[in-house]
């Protein structure tokens, strides 16, 4: 199998996982109410520790140590999709890119189980069971917010008007997308993104909230290390531990 291809398609996986855990664990503490402030935080290790389990195949294939891949690369080295580095802002922002991006994943990782590559078929098996969860608690609480009153209708349409030009941009396609798909790998990210639009447009037609259009322009760069100037300054929060103790344990 090609190895760099396999490289560059765990590398986004994690990278999107640890970056979208990192910004999931600001709401500890936060949380409009506890059972928020719980699930959030819960969510957040489970894809911190999956981010781990990513890069310990990495590490498997020659790369760092996870910690060192984690934590001492510069952010024009990451292939996260934009959209998990943006702030968090308001809840309904927050809950909208949950929404958003763990559809992706479920649908990802469903798809991964089934990977040639045995050992990220393995993995991608565990981590479908923690995925259940998270699109289940996106689920439940964009229909009951998108079906309240106006004024939660409105903010969550808003959010996703925003966010949904990055939230395309996690299909952005891979240098080794025909590999992927030829050695059976990956099934290439036209399929997740056909199977992601099914449903989130299944999900939000039991709501009051308009889907935008499918067709406009995605915001791409993130997997070619092409990022906002959040992820800098989220690396640097990130990393001020390691930095200070290499010997630190997750």
């Amino acid at each position: 199998m090609n190895t760099d291809a396999i490289k560059e398609l765990l590398y986004k996986i994690a990278d999107d996982q640890l970056i979208i855990g990192h910004r999931n664990s600001e709401w500890t503490g936060m949380g409009p109410i506890l059972e928020e402030d719980i699930a959030f935080s819960s969510m957040a290790q489970d894809k911190i520790g999956q981010s781990y389990a990513l890069y310990q195949l990495l590490h498997d294939l020659g790369e760092d140590e996870p910690d060192q891949v984690a934590f001492m690369r510069k952010a024009n080295q990451f292939k996260n999709s934009q959209l998990t580095e943006l702030p968090n802002g308001e809840y309904d922002y927050s809950l909208l890119r949950h929404f958003l991006f763990d559809t992706a994943e479920s649908i990802r990782f469903e798809f991964l189980a089934q990977s040639a590559y045995s050992p990220l078929a393995l993995l991608a098996k565990k981590i479908q069971g923690e995925l259940r969860y998270h699109t289940m608690h996106a689920n439940t609480w964009i229909k009951q917010l998108g079906n309240a009153n106006q004024e939660s209708i409105l903010r969550l349409q808003a959010s996703l008007d925003q966010l949904f030009p990055f939230a395309l941009g996690i299909f952005e396609p891979s240098p080794f997308e025909n590999v992927l798909i030829e050695e059976k790998i990956f099934v290439g990210e036209k399929v997740i993104m056909q199977k992601w639009q099914e449903q989130i447009a299944k999900i939000l037609n039991a709501t009051e909230l308009l889907i935008p259009s499918f067709s406009e322009p995605a915001i791409y760069g993130g997997r070619f290390g092409h990022h906002t100037e959040h992820l800098t300054l989220l690396l640097e929060e990130m990393s001020e531990v390691f930095r200070i103790d290499p010997t630190a344990e997750w």
